[in-house]
């Protein structure tokens, strides 16, 4: 598997898990559990953000871009 192709899955795996998380914290009443999900899904904003990055900047990428 191509470095591209795990950044690329990791990215999925990513959103899901912050789409999880932000439908956790809007489904609870426990305000503690809420902030917890909230800063979860933003963790997940920055973690998204660097799988992004990184996918933009791998040689493959930029290789298939100049290609185009």
């Amino acid at each position: 598997m191509t470095v591209k192709k795990d950044l690329e899955k990791a990215i999925a795996a990513a959103e899901s898990a912050q789409g999880t998380y932000k439908q956790f914290a809007a489904s609870t009443d426990d305000q503690s559990a809420k902030q917890m999900f909230e800063l979860m899904s933003k963790d997940m904003d920055r973690h998204i953000g660097q799988l992004k990055n990184r996918l933009g900047s791998t040689a493959e990428n930029k290789l298939n871009n100049q290609l185009k």
